[in-house]
């Protein structure tokens, strides 16, 4: 007899909160990781006693009553987390290369519409327009409003709408256009497959509600850690699974690198189905549905400078920068090579040293794998698993640095001044920490040419398989807690599931 009920392949946010969804339902789970961190895009690291995010700078929908705080009180973790709100007129501000403005993004939809259009007059009647639209397109994804449905996603309206083009249908003034989909690189935005539903739903709940979260975001995986411990749950790292086994039609046991079998009645895989299926042995995967997971694309990756600042030397800032070196916010996400960076965004982090001043700055700018595919068979995850990347990854990473403090210095030109230290990260970290299959920021990428290609079921064609995490249907935290809440509704009933939630 198996000893484990769920047993779930990686500790990112999707495999933990389906860990404490079943284990609060009496199902014995098992959690395997295979890095020393839990958590995947919530780990963190430290460097001069500075906190660095890996992957969660902020957080949308935590007001009382919205979505994600509802979700949170479900998982007996709201009122444990230590967060800061944002700038209420401007929590996110979207800056071009050619323009000295900075445009703001604000909480909550009427403070929205009125302070852009304090610098868009005559186009307050399409920002008012746009909103509602964005709204009513959130509407047509009733899990994401935690509200019942029996309806399959794959059949909500909207799918095949271009992000870009709705805001141009909407939208008559090109830098408003611009300004609107400015923060895009939250969800990688491609003016050529981005689909609305992606920038609507991603874009509506920061502005319901921004927060950061004070010391990073590795306090979410530390408390449902710990609730899932408390329910009985088990959870491991350092246990890298090499195979998934099937026979006679239901997958029978894990095998981990170091041999070890674990048995269980249901597996739940939190890692990219890409992944998956390359450890699935079985026979009752057919090639075409294995070759469609494996061949399916995924989103860029990031060039990152992660800077430990000199004491007192960069006030604090309570928002984050998304700057364009064009007007066209759409097709950055294109540049690669020679061509150089085409933008960036900062965030940065709260400490709960307080004061006036900043103790860290996060750069993020696209790069693609290709960039840093000639090092792609060299990996640094766990203490046993390091691999030298050579002299040229260094050279080629402190090039790619300069480049981009290049580009910055032009709208902070004391940037250079005070940094005390500094730590890069390219596709290959995001791959090697992350589990991101080629790096990508996340997972796979949406197209509106092709919408039902790249959602994927929770279900698999053996019965006991089941995925979560980022890649169902949509990343994010909340997102991902969309996905866990569909994979384990398979288990214990969606709407029961929601009830559950919604009476939290």
């Amino acid at each position: 007899m198996s000893k484990y009920d769920v047993v779930i392949i990686g500790s990112g946010l999707g495999g933990l909160e389906s860990a404490y969804i079943l284990s609060k339902e009496g199902y014995k789970v098992l959690v395997l990781e295979k890095n020393r961190q839990l958590g995947g895009s919530l780990q963190i690291f430290v460097r001069d006693k500075a906190i660095f995010d890996t992957g969660i700078h902020y957080i949308g929908g935590l007001d009382d009553g919205q979505n994600l705080n509802q979700c949170f009180k479900y998982f007996g973790i709201m009122d444990k987390l230590n967060l800061i709100k944002m700038d209420m007129n401007g929590f996110d501000r979207i800056s071009f290369g050619d323009d000295s403005n900075e445009y703001w993004h604000a909480q909550g939809y009427d403070n929205f519409v009125e302070q852009l259009a304090k610098q868009f007059p005559h186009q307050r009647q399409e920002l008012q327009t746009y909103i509602e639209r964005i709204q009513d397109v959130c509407n047509y994804f009733p899990l994401y409003q935690l509200k019942e449905d029996d309806a399959p996603i794959i059949a909500t309206k909207h799918l095949d709408v271009s992000a870009k083009d709705f805001i141009s249908s909407i939208i008559s003034d090109t830098r408003l256009q611009s300004v609107l989909g400015g923060s895009n690189p939250l969800y990688a935005g491609d003016g050529s497959k981005t689909p609305l539903y992606v920038h609507a739903l991603v874009v509506n709940t920061y502005i319901e509600s921004s927060y950061k979260c004070i010391d990073g975001g590795a306090q979410i995986e530390r408390l449902i850690t710990k609730n899932i411990k408390a329910n009985g749950g088990e959870i491991r790292n350092y246990a890298e699974v090499a195979k998934i086994v099937e026979k006679d039609g239901v997958v029978t046991h894990i095998e981990l690198k170091d041999g070890e079998h674990i048995e269980g009645k249901n597996f739940i895989s939190n890692i990219h189905p890409a992944t998956t299926m390359e450890m699935l042995e079985s026979s009752k995967i057919k090639n075409a549905y294995r070759n469609r997971l494996i061949g399916l694309e995924n989103c860029t990756s990031a060039f990152i400078i992660d800077i430990v600042l000199k004491p007192k030397s960069f006030k604090y800032i309570n928002y984050n920068m998304y700057h364009f070196e064009r007007n066209d916010v759409w097709t950055g996400i294109h540049y690669t090579g020679e061509m150089g960076f085409d933008g960036y965004c900062i965030f940065v982090p709260k400490s709960s040293r307080g004061g006036e001043y900043a103790d860290s700055m996060t750069i993020l700018a696209y790069m693609k794998f290709e960039q840093v595919k000639e090092w792609g068979d060299t990996y640094s995850t766990i203490p046993k698993h390091r691999d030298s990347r050579g002299e040229q990854y260094e050279e080629f990473k402190q090039r790619k640095t300069e480049e981009l403090l290049d580009l910055v210095a032009k709208k902070i030109p004391n940037i250079r001044s005070v940094i005390q230290s500094v730590t890069t990260s390219t596709p290959l970290t995001y791959r090697d920490y992350i589990g991101a299959k080629d790096g990508g920021l996340y997972g796979i990428a949406k197209d509106f040419h092709d919408p039902l290609r790249t959602f994927i079921s929770p279900t698999t064609k053996i019965p006991n398989l089941f995925f979560t995490g980022q890649n169902l249907n949509m990343h994010g935290v909340l997102g991902v807690t969309v996905g866990a809440i569909r994979t384990c509704g398979v288990f214990v009933g969606q709407n029961y599931l929601l009830r559950k939630i919604n009476n939290s």
